[in-house]
């Protein structure tokens, strides 16, 4: 009788440790997929700014500086490996296409370009997909981290080398919010 209580316990044991496991590992498949959503949309806004810089190169001749800074940065961001190099990276690359898009602005036919708007279109909505995919991929992480975190599943995690996941972070001055004045001083 004791050994038939002792099988069935064991039994429902490594079931759970197995359910556990399963659980971990699907977590950190969604961690991965969450980043290879995140990666594609990176690589869409990495071939679109070499079109957009042609197309500017020939009306902004004497803002060389700037088109360095965008090409420099984007040679960063493709080359960069880990998810904080990465955001890193990004970041750096988001500042210098700020500063291209606002001298942009003071040129006048490259302002009414249809070329330069459907880069600027594109962008943007390649920077909202990638706001959405950083937000599925951190929520992901989070989901993971918990799970790897609470008891009695860490004790899963440090028994199989769960490792905890990177969050995709931005710059804080890219989350706040830009302060607009409207007076007339």
């Amino acid at each position: 009788m004791f050994g038939w209580v002792f099988l069935g316990i064991l039994v429902i044991l490594i079931i759970w440790v197995i359910g556990m496991y399963n659980n971990m590992v699907t977590l950190q498949n969604q961690v991965q997929n969450g980043w290879q959503q995140i990666d594609v949309q990176l690589k869409r806004r990495h071939d679109l700014i070499p079109n957009l810089l042609n197309t500017v190169k020939g009306a902004m001749e004497f803002e060389r500086e700037t088109l360095s800074r965008v090409i420099e940065a984007r040679a960063r961001a493709v080359g960069a490996q880990t998810v904080s190099g990465k955001g890193e990276a990004e970041n750096m690359l988001t500042q210098a296409l700020g500063r291209l898009f606002a001298l942009v602005e003071n040129y006048p036919d490259l302002k009414s370009n249809q070329n330069i708007l459907q880069f600027q279109e594109e962008l943007t909505s390649t920077e909202n997909r990638i706001g959405f995919a950083r937000q599925f991929y951190n929520d992901i992480v989070a989901q993971f981290n918990i799970k790897r975190g609470v008891f009695p599943s860490n004790i899963i995690a440090a028994l199989f080398g769960f490792k905890a996941g990177e969050y995709f972070q931005t710059e804080e001055a890219a989350k706040e919010v830009p302060k607009v004045d409207l007076s007339l001083k």
